[in-house]
Formats: structure tokens, C-alpha cells, sequence
């Protein structure tokens, strides 16, 4: 099977997965998503097929995210092309998670939102010196989604909540220290795992695809995450945003003020409902809970100005100064955050 933006392949017991819209760093649309949840169908039921692996092409990213200007002109049109992307994007995270064979996630490069979507919730995720990774939501106007607000709340202490907050980017070593990725190959010798595993013989196990990676793998350096752990569990232990811009003006250094000065810049109701779903996450039993609110919010998001906003200052006139309203933590009331809380309908069926 193949197509112009996702290519897929069986290469000896392997079946591959190639994102192929590099030039907008393989961002997703609806028809990739259509055709990765079909090559899977496809793959789980091929009796060659060892393992699956999903990698990006090009040498930026695996995969950016969803493509939000696509959102955008959905949501600006109303004609529920940006709810129907959701609900199966969603589904084939919870595809993804509970899928039947090994599934190897190449996370080269940029990997962000819809990306970590799509290599998170694997059971093998490799990351590479190369590797950017972020939930940048809060920064347009959005929340962490693609089962984000399930994955987040499980990374050591409040790391999770720094990651889902900030939306800043991280390297291979932080990755792995909030447990997003499982260990680091170079990326010049992620040929070199695609050629092992397509050696595999059939019926392979999760262990003997485990033994292939790290044969290949490298220590990763040192986390920035790790080593600044302390304070961000004093200062993101709250469930209120503006108990935590507190604490961090109280933190001496420039992770605390860089990390306050970023939070600031950020959507004033994305940061409070973000904060909400991640706590909410962290009470829920399943992926499948967490998805199920995510996809309420996110299509509360289509009503929300500073979802327009946030886009409109990153991809569209690209002057990265959007006006968020209301223009404070403190100003978005109890009520603003209660609407986004909505459960989706019809609910999401897995």
C-alpha cells in the first residue's frame, strides 16, 4: 500500500510505516490517518509480519503533529472536518497502545503532538541525538491531546506537568527520564534497525525486538529534566496555574525564571484546562478515559478565540504574538474551564 503522504511497505517480517510529508516535517492529515489505521489492520492480521515500524521521512522530524492549519480552515468553516480528524486520530492512538505485535516507533527529529501520538503509547520508542519533543498546545490556543493527559501524569513527579504546561521542547535524555521513549539509537544507524528487525524471524516477540534495539542503542546524555526535578515538583505541585507562577517567582536561577517567563506567554485558558485534564488524567483508570475527555475539550476548541488566535500567530501570519482572551490566569473563570469539560457526542468509540 501506498500513497503521495504515507508509504507503506513489508520489508522481509518487518511492515514499515514512512511518514511522507517532509517538507511540512510530516505533519498529519485525515487521509494519513485513514491509511496508517488501515496498514495496521493489515499488518496485525499478516502472519509474516514480526513487528511494525513507523518512521518519518526526511532528516527534520517524525512527525510534527496534526496539521492545524488544516484545523484552522476546518474550524473557521464549520463543515466538522477538525472533529471527524479527532475522533479517528484518537482511535488510532488507543490502536497504537493496544496493538498486537511489537511496534517501533523511530522518533528522529521533531516529534511533537500529534507525533508523540503516534510513537508514546508504543511499546517500543526510540529516540535519537537528534530528537525534539514537545506537547507545545498551551502556545496556540490548545491542550495536550492524542492521550497526552494519560501518558504525562505517569513521568516521574511533576515532569509531566512541566512538559504539558510549558510546551517546550526536550531532548532524547528528558524523554526518556518522563518515560515518552524507551532508549537512544544514533540516528545514522536507524537503517541498521529496520534491516535487523525486517530479519526477525515470524512470530517474533516483544523481547526479541527489545534485543535487536539494544544491541543498536547508545547511553543518552544527561536530562535536563532529571537534574532540575526538585523544582519542579516544589513549584508544579499545585492544581492551580497561578499557585504555580507563584512559586516559581519565589525559585532563584534560570530554569525557574525561564520557565515563568515561557508559562506567561502561553494561552491564560489553555493553561488552566490543560492543568485540569492533566490532574483528571492522572485519577483515570484507562487511555480510553483520557481520550474520551480529550476529544470533549477539543471540540469545545472549536468556539474558543484563542484557539483561532494561537494558529493565526504560528502558521498563518507566523508574527508569534497572539492576544489571548481573556488575557490573564487570573481573569478565565471556573465557568470558562467547566464548558471545555463537556463530555464529546456522540462519545468516542474505541
Amino acid at each position: 500500500m501506498q500513497d503521495d503522504e504515507v508509504i507503506i511497505e513489508r520489508r522481509g517480517t518487518a511492515g514499515v510505516i514512512r511518514l511522507n510529508r517532509p517538507r511540512a516535517l510530516n505533519s498529519l492529515t485525515l487521509p494519513m490517518v485513514r491509511t496508517i489505521t488501515a496498514a495496521l489492520h493489515a499488518f496485525a492480521e499478516d502472519c509474516e509480519v514480526a513487528s511494525v515500524v513507523a518512521t518519518g521521512e526526511g532528516e527534520r522530524g517524525f512527525c510534527a503533529g496534526g496539521d492545524i492549519r488544516a484545523l484552522h480552515e476546518s474550524a473557521r468553516a464549520g463543515d466538522g472536518l477538525a472533529g471527524t480528524f479527532w475522533r479517528e486520530e484518537f482511535r488510532l492512538n488507543h490502536q497504537i497502545a493496544s496493538y498486537p505485535k511489537p511496534y517501533v516507533a523511530l522518533m528522529d527529529g521533531i516529534t511533537m503532538g500529534g507525533g508523540v501520538g503516534l510513537s508514546a503509547h508504543g511499546c517500543h520508542r526510540v529516540v535519537t541525538e537528534r530528537t525534539r519533543l514537545a506537547m507545545p498546545e498551551t502556545g496556540i490556543g490548545y491542550v495536550p491531546d492524542v492521550g497526552a493527559t494519560w501518558l504525562l501524569p505517569q513521568a516521574p513527579g511533576e515532569a509531566g506537568t512541566w512538559l504539558g504546561l510549558t510546551g517546550l521542547d526536550v531532548g532524547a535524555a528528558d524523554a526518556l527520564h518522563a518515560g515518552l521513549a524507551d532508549l537512544q539509537i544514533a540516528s545514522s544507524r536507524l537503517g541498521a534497525v529496520i534491516d535487523a528487525l525486517s530479519g526477525l524471524a515470524r512470530g517474533s516477540s516483544s523481547s526479541d525486538v527489545d534485543a535487536v534495539l539494544q544491541a543498536l542503542s547508545e547511553p543518552a546524555g544527561e536530562s535536563r529534566l532529571r537534574l532540575n526535578a526538585a523544582l519542579i515538583d516544589r513549584t508544579f505541585r499545585f492544581d492551580n496555574v497561578g499557585e504555580i507562577l507563584a512559586a516559581l517567582a519565589e525559585e532563584k536561577g534560570d530554569f525557574a525564571a525561564e520557565t515563568r517567563r515561557v508559562l506567561l506567554t502561553r494561552s491564560p485558558t489553555s493553561l488552566k484546562l490543560a492543568l485540569r485534564l492533566l490532574r483528571a488524567g492522572r485519577r483515570s483508570a484507562s487511555l480510553a478515559e483520557c481520550l474520551g475527555r480529550e476529544l470533549g475539550a477539543c471540540l469545545q476548541m472549536l468556539d474558543n478565540p484563542d484557539f483561532f488566535e494561537g494558529i493565526r500567530a504560528a502558521v498563518i501570519d507566523k508574527d508569534r504574538n497572539p492576544k489571548w482572551s481573556p488575557a490573564s490566569v487570573e481573569a478565565v473563570g471556573a465557568a470558562t474551564i467547566e464548558h471545555f469539560l463537556k463530555p464529546a457526542e456522540p462519545p468516542l468509540s474505541l
